[in-house]
C-alpha cells in the first residue's frame, strides 16, 4: 500500500513560492525546513510507479521511485538544505526562491518515470537557473544569462526532437535504456549532453557559473550536469560512445582549469573534468561502473558544492575572485583555508575522503573489462585533477603571495555550510558502507587496499611535485582563456557586423541607382500621364478604332496559333 505519492519537487516548489511570499523574519525557517521535509518526503517513498496520469493518450508517471532515483533525490535535497544555509542571510529572497524551484525541477527529474515529464522538470531547471544566475545583479551575469538561457534553450529543443521521435516511432515514452541505432536517440543523447556540459557546447558552464553570486554558485554547480548524468544512466548505459565523450571531457576540463586565473572558472572547468568520469563510467556500462557513476555524482555534489562554497566565501569578504589579486588568506581566513582543502582533496580523491572511495570504482570498472587504455587515461587523469582543484585552487587563493588583505572568516552560515559538507566529506571517505548500500546494485568491492592506497598515494605524491618544480611556470596572469564560444561571442559577432556593413553600402548603392533610375524616367512619365501629358490629350475617333482594330488582329492570330 502507498503511505505517500506526493510528488517530492512539489514540496520544493511550495517553499519556494512562500519564500517569495513570506515574512523576512519566517524565511530562514522556511528555507532550512523545506529541504528536509523533502528529505523525509523522498524516504517515504517505496519503490515503483506511484503517480500516474494521461496526457495525449500516453501514460505519464509523475512519481518512479528506485535505489537510484532516490540516490540521487537524497543529495538534491540535501546540496538545497546546505545550498539554503550557506545563502541564509546574504541572499536575496529571489535568489533563494530561484534556487529552490531549481532544485525542485533536479528533484522532479530524478523521480520522472517517463520522457515527457522528464523534459517538463528538465525545462523547469533551465528557467529557474537562469534566474540564479541572473540574481549575480552584474552586467556580466546578464550577458552570461541570456547566453545561458539560449544555450539551454537549444539544447531543450534538441532533446525535445528526440523525445518526439522516439514517442512516434515507439509508441512509448517509458524511460528506459535506448539502442543508437535510430536517428531518435542520437538526438536524446545529443539534447542530454549538452546539460552534461559535454564538449564542444560545454562552454555556457563556465561562462556562466562563475558571474552568479557566491550563493548561486553553490546551487548552479550541482544540479543540472548531475542530472544528465542521472538520465545517461537511465537512458545510454553501456553506449560505448560515451567511454570517449567522458575521457575527452576529462582532459578538456583538466588543461582549461591549468590555463585559468579566475578561481570560480577553475572550478567551473573542474566540474566538467569530473562529470567526464560519470560519463566515462556510464559508457562502460557494468554494475560496477553504474554504481561508481552514480556515487561519484553523490560524492561530486558534496565537495564541488563545498570548493564553491569557499571560494564564494573569499569572494564575499575580498571583493575579489581572480588568483592575481589574492594570496596569503590562510592567516586571517583559517576555517575557510581547511575547509577548502578538505574539498581539494576530496575532489583528488586522497584516501580518507569522499573522491577516494567512488572514483575508484570507476577505475576498477574499467580495469574489470580490460579497457587498459581507459584505465591509465583514467589514472592520469587523477593527476592532472590534483594538479588543477586540488593544488592549484587552494595553493593560489590561501598560501601563495601574500595580497595584504586581512578579512575574517564568513558569517556563521556560511562556515557552518562548510562545515557540513567538510564533515560530509570526511564521513563517507572513512565510512564507505554509508554510501554503497544507497547505489542501485549491490557493492563487493573494497577501496581500501593495500595497493590501492599506496598506489593512489604515489600518484598523488608525483603530481604534487610536478607541481612545486613547475611552480614557475604555474604563475597566474591576467589573460583570456579562449573556449568555443569564441565563435559565437567573438567569430559570429565579428560576421554579423561584417555582413550589416555590406548590407547598409548594397541598400545604399540600389538607393542611390533608383534615384538616377527615377530622375532619368520622370520627365518621360510626366510627359505622358500628367493632365498635360500626351495620353491625357483628347485623340480622334478615327485614331482609336484603329488601335481597336490592330489589337482585335493581334487577338485573333494568338487565338489561333493557341489552338493549332
Amino acid at each position: 500500500m502507498i503511505e505517500l505519492a506526493f510528488p517530492p519537487a512539489f514540496i520544493l516548489i511550495i517553499g519556494a513560492l512562500l519564500i517569495a511570499v513570506a515574512r523576512p523574519a519566517l524565511r530562514p525557517a522556511i528555507v532550512l525546513l523545506t529541504p528536509l521535509v523533502t528529505l523525509w518526503a523522498i524516504w517515504r517513498l517505496p519503490d515503483g510507479v506511484l503517480l500516474t496520469t494521461q496526457f495525449l493518450g500516453y501514460p505519464i508517471e509523475l512519481v518512479e521511485s528506485g535505489k537510484l532515483r532516490r540516490l540521487f533525490a537524497t543529495v538534491f535535497a540535501i546540496m538545497a538544505f546546505a545550498g539554503g544555509l550557506f545563502g541564509l542571510k546574504q541572499a536575496r529572497w529571489t535568489e533563494l526562491a530561484a534556487a529552490y524551484a531549481y532544485a525542485a525541477g533536479a528533484v522532479g527529474v530524478a523521480f520522472a518515470g517517463d520522457l515527457i515529464t522528464m523534459f517538463l522538470f528538465w525545462e523547469f531547471m533551465a528557467l529557474f537557473s537562469t534566474v540564479v544566475v541572473w540574481c549575480g545583479g552584474t552586467e556580466g551575469a546578464r550577458r552570461a544569462g541570456v547566453r545561458y538561457a539560449i544555450m539551454h534553450l537549444v539544447g531543450g529543443v534538441v532533446l525535445k526532437i528526440g523525445i518526439e521521435g522516439v514517442m512516434i516511432h515507439t509508441g512509448s515514452v517509458d524511460i528506459r535504456p535506448l539502442d543508437l541505432d535510430t536517428v531518435d536517440a542520437w538526438v536524446v543523447l545529443a539534447g542530454v549532453l549538452i546539460n552534461a556540459a559535454a564538449p564542444p557546447v560545454s562552454q555556457w558552464l563556465s561562462d556562466a557559473y562563475p558571474e552568479s553570486s557566491p550563493a548561486g554558485g553553490v546551487f548552479l554547480s550541482a544540479f543540472t550536469t548531475k542530472t544528465a548524468v542521472l538520465a545517461l544512466i537511465l537512458l545510454f548505459p553501456g553506449a560505448e560512445v560515451l567511454v570517449w565523450i567522458g575521457l575527452y571531457m576529462v582532459f578538456y576540463g583538466i588543461i582549461y582549469a591549468l590555463l585559468e586565473n579566475d578561481m570560480r572558472r577553475i572550478l567551473s572547468y573542474s566540474i566538467v573534468n569530473q562529470v567526464g568520469f560519470m560519463v566515462c563510467g556510464v559508457g562502460i556500462g557494468t554494475q560496477m561502473a553504474l554504481n561508481g557513476a552514480a556515487a561519484h555524482a553523490f560524492a561530486h555534489i558534496i565537495y564541488k558544492a563545498l570548493l564553491f562554497m569557499s571560494a564564494g566565501a573569499v569572494m564575499y569578504q575580498t571583493g575579489r575572485r581572480k588568483c592575481t589579486d589574492i594570496g596569503g588568506l590562510y592567516r586571517s581566513m583559517p576555517l575557510t583555508m581547511a575547509c577548502a582543502m578538505i574539498g581539494a582533496l576530496s575532489i583528488s580523491a586522497f584516501p580518507l575522503t569522499s573522491g577516494f572511495v567512488t572514483k575508484s570504482l570507476i577505475s576498477e570498472a574499467a580495469g574489470q573489462q580490460g579497457l587498459e587504455l581507459v584505465w591509465m587515461l583514467l589514472a592520469a587523469a587523477s593527476a592532472g585533477v590534483f594538479l588543477h582543484a586540488g593544488i592549484k585552487f587552494p595553493w593560489f587563493v590561501f598560501f601563495h603571495r601574500d595580497c595584504g588583505l586581512r578579512p575574517a572568516d564568513p558569517p556563521w552560515n556560511m562556515r557552518a555550510a562548510m562545515l557540513l559538507f567538510s564533515a560530509a566529506c570526511i564521513v563517507l571517505g572513512c565510512f564507505p558502507g554509508l554510501l554503497y548500500p544507497l547505489l542501485p546494485y549491490p557493492v563487493d568491492y573494497v577501496p581500501y587496499t593495500a595497493a590501492h592506497v599506496v598506489t593512489q598515494l604515489q600518484l598523488l605524491m608525483f603530481a604534487g611535485l610536478a607541481f612545486f618544480v613547475m611552480l614557475s611556470q604555474m604563475e597566474r596572469m591576467l589573460t583570456i582563456t579562449l573556449d568555443f564560444d569564441w565563435f559565437y561571442r567573438v567569430l559570429m559577432v565579428r560576421v554579423a557586423t561584417v555582413v550589416e556593413r555590406a548590407w547598409r553600402r548594397l541598400t545604399a548603392w540600389l538607393g542611390d541607382r533608383w534615384r538616377d533610375l527615377g530622375a532619368v524616367l520622370r520627365p518621360r512619365i510626366e510627359a505622358w500621364f500628367l493632365p498635360h501629358g500626351r495620353l491625357a490629350q483628347t485623340w480622334p475617333t478615327g485614331s482609336m478604332v484603329l488601335w481597336m482594330t490592330v489589337i482585335l488582329v493581334l487577338l485573333v492570330v494568338l487565338a489561333q496559333r493557341g489552338t493549332a
